[in-house]
C-alpha cells in the first residue's frame, strides 16, 4: 500500500472516530427525593444548562424520578440507576443524594440542593473532595432569615419551626438557627413531622407558643406547606419560609436562592465532568444568589403588615 494511501486511510478512520464521539448520546440519570417547585426548578435549571452546552435532542438522554418522600424508594431508584449505567447521577436533595452515594458505583454522582454535604457524609471534604461525588450546598443564611422575621415583627421573641428530624439537611440547618437565635434572644421551638401528613399537626402544637412560623428547606415540611400556611392563617400567626419559592404557596416572605439558577450551577457542574474532569478533583460548591419574595395577601391573611423597607427590596411581590 502507498503511502498516500496509508495516510488517507488514517484521516479517514480518524473521522469516524471523531465523528462518533461527537454523535455519542450522554445519559445524565436526575433524581429527587419529592416533587415541589424548588426541586423541580433545580431539575430545570439543570438541564437547560446542559442544553446550552451543546447536549440537547440526540445528544441527551436525560431521565428523571422522584421518590415521592420516601428514602426506601429513594435506594430503589439508586440501586436502579446504577444497573442503567448511566454517565451521570445528579441527586437532587440530601436523602436522594444519600441513597446515590451509599450504592458505592464508580459512576460519577453529583448532588445539588444539600444543605450540609459534610454532616450528610455524601463527601470527606469540601474542597478537593476525592472519590466519585462533588456537587452544590444551599446552606441558607439563617442569620438573615431570622433578621428578615425580626423585621416584621420587632417584638420577636418566639419562633416554632416544623421539621423532619429524619433529614440530615433538616438538622443542620435546625441546629444553625438555634445558634444564631442564641444570640439574637430569640427562642426557638422545634416540632417534629417524620412525613408529610404530620405537617399540619407539627404546625398546630406550635399555636399558642410562638410569634411566628419558620419552614426551613426541609423537603418534608416543603412538600405539604400548605397545611403550614393554613395553620397560619387561621391562628394569625405569620409564616415564613426559607426558600422563595415557598413564598407562591403562601408563605408571607423569605429570602432565599432562586432554585432555577442553582440548578444552572449545579449544571455547570455536571457540564464540567461530562467533559472529561474527575468530580473528586472538583470542589462542592456553595449556592450564590440571594432574592427576597413577599406575599401581600398572605400577609393580610395572616394579620401582619409588610415593612416599607421590605416591600422596597423585594425582588419580587406578590399580590
Amino acid at each position: 500500500m502507498k503511502l498516500s494511501s496509508i495516510f488517507k486511510s488514517a484521516v479517514i478512520s480518524t473521522l469516524i472516530i471523531s465523528g462518533a464521539l461527537q454523535a455519542k448520546q450522554v445519559h445524565v440519570a436526575t433524581t429527587a427525593i419529592v416533587e415541589h417547585p424548588a426541586l423541580d426548578a433545580v431539575r430545570d435549571g439543570i438541564k437547560q444548562t446542559l442544553n446550552e452546552n451543546g447536549y440537547s435532542g440526540d445528544k441527551l438522554k436525560f431521565t428523571y424520578q422522584s421518590a415521592q418522600g420516601k428514602p426506601d424508594i429513594a435506594a430503589q431508584i439508586a440501586r436502579k440507576m446504577v444497573g442503567d449505567e448511566p454517565d451521570i447521577i445528579v441527586a437532587i436533595a440530601t436523602p436522594s443524594a444519600q441513597a446515590a452515594v451509599v450504592t458505592g458505583a464508580t459512576i460519577p454522582v453529583v448532588f445539588s440542593a444539600v444543605t450540609d454535604p459534610l454532616a450528610a457524609k455524601l463527601v470527606p471534604q469540601l474542597k478537593q473532595p476525592g472519590g466519585n461525588v462533588t456537587g452544590l450546598s444551599d446552606m441558607a443564611n439563617v442569620k438573615e432569615h431570622l433578621a428578615l422575621i425580626k423585621e416584621f415583627i420587632p417584638s420577636l421573641k418566639a419562633v416554632g419551626i416544623p421539621y423532619n428530624p429524619g433529614e440530615a439537611n433538616s438538622v443542620s440547618m435546625l441546629k444553625a438557627i438555634k445558634v444564631e437565635a442564641a444570640e439574637m434572644g430569640i427562642k426557638i421551638l422545634e416540632s417534629a413531622a417524620p412525613k408529610s401528613s404530620d405537617v399540619m399537626i407539627a404546625a398546630k402544637q406550635l399555636v399558642g407558643k410562638v410569634d411566628a412560623i419558620y419552614c426551613p428547606i426541609d423537603n418534608t415540611i416543603i412538600s405539604a406547606v400548605e397545611s403550614v400556611v393554613r395553620v397560619g392563617i387561621d391562628a394569625q400567626i405569620p409564616v415564613f419560609a426559607g426558600d422563595t419559592d415557598t413564598v407562591s404557596r403562601g408563605a408571607v416572605a423569605a429570602v432565599g436562592y432562586d432554585y432555577f439558577d442553582l440548578g444552572r450551577q449545579t449544571g455547570d457542574i455536571v457540564v464540567r465532568i461530562l467533559k472529561g474532569e474527575k468530580p473528586g478533583s472538583i470542589d462542592v460548591k456553595m449556592a450564590k444568589g440571594t432574592n427576597l419574595f413577599v406575599n401581600k395577601k398572605m400577609a393580610a391573611r395572616m394579620g401582619i403588615k409588610i415593612p416599607k423597607a421590605v416591600l422596597a427590596r423585594a425582588t419580587k411581590i406578590i399580590e
